[in-house]
């Protein structure tokens, strides 16, 4: 049995996010690959659509710049043969601050030939905003 491209697919991210080793991860990257982070881009300028290798190579980068993981944990896996999805949960680090930043996404993702073709990520983006300002954001009561 051969191992699964979304563990591949992990472990280059991981190396290009921590270590800034992004070779592993532009071999799993197909050429066109489609992209998208949702979330405040506003706020955090990686998150949003790329398009292209190039394009997602940058936005790794300029994550890599802003956060540190250090640890994660899945909390749920599915696995097709060209499909996967994730529940996980991140500690990270804030650059420059080395604040502690806790953070779940879910994460949907479509290979070919081993290569990931389509990423969507889903972020709990109203406890990551609270955890950037360092204060919780009241919001009105509805009625």
């Amino acid at each position: 049995m051969t191992e699964h491209s979304l563990w591949r697919f992990s472990r280059a991210l991981h190396r290009a996010l921590n270590d800034r080793q992004q070779e592993d991860l532009a071999a799993i990257l197909d050429d066109n690959i489609d992209w998208a982070i949702y979330g405040p881009s506003a706020m955090f300028p990686f998150f949003g659509a790329r398009q292209g290798k190039v394009a997602v190579l940058e936005v790794c980068r300029q994550i890599a710049d802003s956060v540190r993981i250090f640890r994660y944990h899945r909390e749920s896996v599915m696995l097709g043969v060209d499909l996967a999805a994730s529940m996980v949960r991140y500690s990270l680090t804030a650059a420059g601050t080395n604040r502690p930043i806790s953070v779940r996404m879910a994460l949907f993702t479509q290979f070919h030939d081993g290569r990931l073709t389509n990423l969507r990520m889903v972020i709990d983006t109203f406890d990551l905003v609270e955890q950037a300002l360092g204060r919780p954001i009241h919001l009105p009561k509805i009625a």
